[in-house]
């Protein structure tokens, strides 16, 4: 097992494209439930 760490530098494209899809995934189901809470509200 060999540690490169030229390899981390290359993967964070992939971590920070994760994470930025993520946050997208929330944001929506956050937006989704107050839209939900606007149209339910009595």
């Amino acid at each position: 097992m060999q540690f490169n760490p030229l390899n981390f530098i290359e993967n964070l494209r992939y971590m920070g494209v994760g994470m930025l899809s993520i946050f997208i995934v929330i944001g929506v189901i956050v937006l989704i439930t107050d839209l939900l809470n606007k149209v339910t509200k009595k």
